[in-house]
């Protein structure tokens, strides 16, 4: 296996920030991504003939992306989200580029952290990275794929985030705890072999049934969750 992209250097020192930003104050996120994206209205062949696939944008059309980043961050939120909701094993296995996972996760980061460093020099206020993982399309408790090929998939989603200079993790809008569970221990992998802890934060997806989409009560899920030390539950 060949040796992983180095984390850059102040990684460690921008997470420990975040993580007593997040302690002590209300910290200000970004918003919506794909409409942004799609209102630039890239072309068939900006997304490599793969239509929807925005995660190809970090690679074919950086500018895009930055532009979406730069408007969150010129109305005054501290951290962005990168553009990575769908870098992941299962999503990019439906174009058939599921290799691609850690190419596009790191080039999203990548995009993400120039764009948060020029703003923390030129106003004077730390901006932070978030690596968006999002949940996939196969739900492990149903049979569509099995745990252990997500949790390592996962993992490799995370050290492209990592890598490419996210300042915090974050396991998004899941629906199956199975599907959550795996994407924070292949977090913590990620972490454990890049020799960086970052802040871990995750959200599930709650149906107005008032459960997750497999039936699990809100409690239920913060029951599995909170022994996976993770840093933020939402």
């Amino acid at each position: 296996m060949a040796s992983l992209p180095n984390p850059p250097a102040d990684t460690q020192t921008r997470a420990d920030a975040l993580r007593e930003a997040l302690a002590t104050r209300v910290v200000v996120a970004d918003g919506a991504m794909g409409t942004m994206l799609q209102a630039q209205d890239p072309t068939l062949e900006d997304f490599q003939q793969l239509e929807g696939c925005n995660e190809v944008l970090n690679v074919t059309r950086p500018d895009i992306v930055r532009s979406v980043h730069e408007a969150y961050f010129a109305v005054g939120v501290d951290c962005v989200e990168t553009n990575t909701f769908g870098a992941n094993y299962a999503a990019l296995a439906e174009y058939d580029i599921p290799e691609r996972n850690f190419e596009l996760s790191e080039a999203g980061a990548r995009i993400a952290r120039q764009v948060a460093d020029e703003f923390t020099a030129s106003t004077g206020q730390q901006r932070w990275v978030l690596g968006s993982m999002g949940p996939g399309t196969k739900l492990p408790t149903l049979g569509h794929i099995t745990y252990a090929q997500i949790r390592d998939a996962y993992q490799v989603n995370a050290e492209g985030l990592i890598s490419g200079g996210a300042d915090a993790l974050l396991v998004e809008t899941t629906q199956d705890l199975l599907q959550t569970k795996s994407s924070i221990i292949g977090a913590r992998r990620a972490m454990e072999a890049l020799g960086v802890t970052v802040p871990l934060i995750c959200s599930v997806t709650v149906e107005t049934t008032g459960t997750m989409l497999l039936g699990s009560e809100i409690g239920a899920a913060l029951t599995a969750l909170e022994p996976l030390g993770i840093d933020m539950i939402g």
